[in-house]
């Protein structure tokens, strides 16, 4: 429970912050900001085993807490800068929670994330099963989780890079990639072989690694610059719902049905039905006040 409340203290601040030092390129520097997780989650995949025959599971953790401890240091250089437009001195009429929980446009932006990620982990926990169910010795069941894990890095960046461009709105980028997520979920029970498997979990971790900085980057879209991090925290509270129930669905169809293909048809419905509330958003069919106008404006009240 400490560990999980530290992480989120970290985590939320981290991306608002981003989202704020820089307004131009938002998408493109939330994707190389959390693109770091892949990279963490390569290197601590062998590891973290090596920490246990040599430390066991006392000294491993010890040592994975002091690696945390950097982030004292990586957080006492984050500096707070002013959003254009806001007057110095404490803000008289910030947009707080309760003003978020009654903004229309918002609301359908953290349910559409619900519905996302109630499919969207499901590969990733139940992926080694899979590989398993389908003949895959522990070797190439590990193989087609680092290949997803390698890839979905990638995709961050990519995705981030792409939605620099201004030729199309940002909320478009994150309605297509979590619409090619979910498809590609859809044909995960096709990958009947190991080569099958591992190329479709390798389009998935790219395509799902898209989506991560375009939902945070989305988020000043939706709401404006200036309710980011409050916005952002508050999204994930809605969206832990959809994390914590996914998974566990997915294996109650796996225990029923006797195989994962209706668990992987059931999330990639969740992911497709996520993405159809993204077209009911003000910025989708326009450019909104989040991206192109000024920053810090708010968004349109609902």
């Amino acid at each position: 429970l400490p560990t999980g409340l530290g992480w989120a203290l970290v985590f939320t601040p981290s991306l608002g912050t981003v989202g704020r030092y820089f307004p131009a390129q938002r998408a493109l520097a939330t994707g190389l900001a959390v693109s770091g997780a892949s990279v963490s989650g390569l290197a601590l995949g062998p590891l973290v085993p090596l920490l246990l025959d040599a430390y066991g599971w006392r000294g491993a953790l010890l040592l994975l807490a002091a690696v945390s401890f950097n982030l004292v240091a990586a957080g006492a250089l984050l500096r707070p800068l002013p959003v254009p437009g806001e007057t110095p001195g404490p803000p008289r009429d910030r947009p707080g929670l309760t003003r978020l929980l009654r903004h229309g446009p918002f609301i359908r932006y953290a349910l559409a994330f619900v519905l996302v990620d109630a499919g969207y982990y499901v590969p990733f926990v139940h992926g080694e099963a899979r590989a398993h169910e389908v003949g895959c010795d522990e070797h190439r069941a590990g193989l087609v989780m680092a290949a997803m894990a390698a890839v979905d890095g990638g995709g961050r960046v990519a995705a981030g890079w792409l939605a620099a461009r201004p030729a199309t709105a940002l909320l478009r980028h994150l309605f297509a990639w979590a619409v090619l997520t979910g498809l590609v979920l859809l044909l995960l029970p096709l990958g009947t072989s190991f080569g099958g498997l591992l190329a479709l979990a390798s389009a998935y971790g790219f395509c799902a690694g898209a989506v991560v900085p375009l939902q945070f980057a989305g988020v000043a879209e939706v709401v404006g610059a200036g309710r980011l991090v409050h916005a952002i925290g508050l999204m994930q509270m809605f969206e832990s719902f959809g994390s914590l129930l996914g998974a566990p669905f997915a294996g109650w169809l796996r225990d029923v049905t006797g195989n994962y293909t209706i668990s992987f048809l059931a999330a990639g419905a969740f992911l497709l039905a996520g993405s159809l509330l993204i077209l009911t958003l003000p910025g989708f069919f326009h450019a909104s006040q989040g991206a192109g106008g000024k920053e810090g404006s708010p968004a349109p009240a609902p």
